[in-house]
């Protein structure tokens, strides 16, 4: 039983939950990204560079035998998923500097003193009384 209770203290914790939240919030924003990625930003890309596609290059190393299929080194796909991570790096990179950007205004944003309630003003008042009382000849 003492390894079931401790489980159960260790996944009821905080911080477990909190890191599911994030795990699972995180492969939503993943599918968010590569769908930014894949239908907004690189189309444009794409006609920009006359619609290349790296994943197609490949070398074969060895041809298709009977039923055993070729051994291909798909280099192009490899740079193509280089491609894919630096636009999506960039993307975030951009992302979190505007938010980074939005606090520091939030940050700089000039903010008044409190006013003092009625009680620190006549605890306030209390004190210069007695400093001035503690003072006479």
């Amino acid at each position: 039983m003492g390894v079931i209770n401790e489980f159960k203290a260790f996944a009821v914790k905080g911080n477990v939950i909190d890191m599911a939240v994030g795990i699972i919030i995180g492969a939503a924003f993943g599918k968010i990204v590569t769908s930014f990625v894949g239908d907004v930003v690189m189309p444009p890309i794409g006609l920009l560079i006359g619609g290349v596609d790296f994943s197609d290059l490949a070398i074969t190393l060895k041809a298709a035998e009977g039923n055993a299929p070729a051994v291909v080194l798909a280099y192009g796909k490899f740079i193509q998923s280089m491609i894919d991570f630096v636009i999506v790096a960039f993307a975030i990179f951009m992302g979190i500097k505007a938010i980074n950007q939005l606090k520091r205004e939030e940050a700089a944003a000039p903010t008044l003193p409190p006013v003092p309630t009625k009680e620190e003003e006549l605890l306030s008042e209390i004190r210069d009384l007695l400093k001035a009382q503690n003072n006479r000849p």
